[in-house]
C-alpha cells in the first residue's frame, strides 16, 4: 500500500507535524482494532489507587505507590535494604497501583479513539466514570503526585525515578482531551479534571523528584519532557511546552546521541535493544507533541547533524530484521521485542517514508506481556495525530 495522499496532505498543510485524515487507508486496520478493543472496556467498574494498599508505604490511601523494578532481596542480609539486579525485574515487588494505571490508560485510550473515529458518545460516556474515579472523586482519587513511586525497601520511601510511571496517563490525558467537547463532562468536571494536571505538571517540574527526574539523563529525561509536554497541551500551558522544546534541542540531543543517531545509555544497559527502541519512541513522541509550524523539532538538527531523523535511522535497520542488531542481547524479552512501534508512523509522516509506515503497519499493535505494556505507554496513536 502506498501512503503518498498521506504526504500531499501534510504538504498542502503546511504542517510541522503528522496530522491526518482518519478516513485514509493507513489508518484502516487501527480504527478496525480499536473498535474490537472497545467492546472489552464497556461498563466495566473503574479501579484506582485507593482499590489496593500495600504496608509497606509510607504514603496514605489515595497515593500511588510502586517499588524499583530492579531491585532484590540480599540473600547475605535478607532483612537488610534491598540490592539491584539492573534489567532483572523482581516480580514479588508491589505492582497493583501501576497495573491499575495502565488498565486505565487502556480503557481510556480505546475509548477516546473510538469517539474520534465514530463522534459516538456512548465512549466518552463509558469513560466518564474512570476519569472522575482518578481525578476529581475525592473518595478514590490519585494524589497529584509521585511521592511513593519506585520505593526501594531499607533505602527509600520514593523516588524521582518514580515519575516514569505517569508516562501511562498520557493517553488518559490525550483521551480527555479528545472527548472534552462531547458534552458528556460538566463544566465543573472538566475544570476538576484539568486542575488535577495542572497540580501534577506542578508538581513533577518543581519538585525535587521532578528535578531530579528531569535531570536523570536516560530515557527518564526523555520520558519526563513527554509527561510535561502532553499534561502543558491538555492543560494549554504553553511556557511548559516551550520549555520542552528547548530541552530537546539543548539537552536530549545533545546529551545522548551519539553522531550515528543511536543512544550510548541506553547501549550500556543490560536491555539495550528494549530501551532502544523505548527511547526513540518516547523522543519522537516529543516531537509528536511539541513542535509547531514555527518551531519544527522534527526538522531540527544540531550543529554536527544529530536529530531524530538520524535517530531513526539508526533503530529502523534493527527493527525491521532484529537479527542483525550487532549488540548485546537483552538478558530479558528479548524475544518479545519488537512490536508496533510509534516512532514508525510518527517519522514515516513527518518525513514522508513509506517503508516506516509499511513497517508500523505489519507490526503487533495488541501485547500482553507486562514489560512490553510497561515500556510501550503510546498504544493508541490516533489520539497523538492532531
Amino acid at each position: 500500500m502506498r501512503y503518498t495522499i498521506v504526504f500531499l496532505i501534510l504538504i498542502s498543510m503546511g504542517c510541522s507535524r503528522a496530522q491526518h485524515s482518519y478516513d485514509h487507508p493507513i489508518f484502516k486496520k487501527e480504527k478496525d482494532r480499536v473498535l474490537e478493543l472497545v467492546a472489552d472496556y464497556e461498563n466495566l467498574e473503574p479501579i484506582t489507587v485507593t482499590a489496593a494498599v500495600c504496608e509497606r508505604s509510607t504514603g496514605g490511601r489515595n497515593d500511588f505507590y510502586s517499588e524499583g523494578d530492579y531491585w532484590w532481596p540480599d540473600p547475605e542480609n535478607p532483612d537488610g535494604p534491598y540490592i539491584r539486579k539492573d534489567g532483572m525485574t523482581n516480580p514479588e515487588n508491589f505492582t497493583a497501583h501501576r497495573t491499575a494505571m495502565i488498565r486505565f490508560s487502556q480503557i481510556a485510550g480505546a475509548l477516546g479513539s473510538a469517539y474520534l473515529i465514530t463522534k459516538d458518545a456512548k465512549y466518552a460516556e463509558q469513560l466518564r466514570p474512570h476519569v472522575l474515579a482518578w481525578f476529581f472523586d475525592e473518595n478514590t482519587r490519585m494524589n497529584p503526585n509521585l511521592l511513593y513511586g519506585q520505593a526501594i525497601m531499607g533505602k527509600v520511601t520514593g523516588r524521582g525515578i518514580g515519575i516514569i510511571d505517569t508516562i501511562h496517563l498520557m493517553e488518559v490525558a490525550k483521551a480527555f482531551g479528545a472527548t472534552e467537547s462531547s458534552g458528556v463532562f460538566s463544566k465543573d468536571e472538566i475544570k476538576g479534571v484539568k486542575e488535577w494536571f495542572t497540580n501534577y505538571l506542578n508538581w513533577i517540574t518543581t519538585h525535587e523528584y521532578g528535578v531530579a527526574e528531569r535531570d536523570n539523563g536516560n530515557n527518564h529525561s526523555v520520558c519526563w519532557a513527554l509527561q510535561v509536554a502532553v499534561f502543558a497541551e491538555l492543560v494549554k500551558d504553553q511556557p511548559a511546552l516551550e520549555y520542552v522544546r528547548e530541552m530537546y534541542k539543548n539537552v536530549l540531543l545533545p546529551r545522548q546521541m551519539a553522531a550515528n543517531g543511536s543512544f550510548p545509555l541506553e547501549l550500556e544497559r543490560t536491555k539495550p535493544y528494549g530501551y532502544s527502541l523505548f527511547n526513540i519512541d518516547a523522543l519522537t513522541g516529543v516531537c509528536q507533541v511539541a513542535s509547531t509550524p514555527e518551531n519544527n523539532l522534527f526538522a531540527y538538527t544540531t550543529d554536527d547533524g544529530r536529530g531524530i531523523a538520524k535517530g531513526i535511522e539508526f533503530i529502523f535497520p534493527y527493527t525491521k530484521d532484529k537479527s542483525k542488531w550487532p549488540y548485546a542481547k537483552d538478558v530479558m524479552y528479548w524475544d518479545e521485542w519488537p512490536v508496533r512501534h510509534p516512532y514508525l508512523l510518527f517519522g514515516g509522516l513527518a518525513f514522508e517514508k513509506e517503508s516506516y509506515l509499511a513497517l508500523w503497519n505489519t507490526l503487533e499493535p495488541n501485547f500482553d506481556t507486562p514489560e512490553v505494556v510497561r515500556n510501550m505507554p503510546i498504544r493508541y496513536p490516533l489520539l497523538w495525530l492532531n
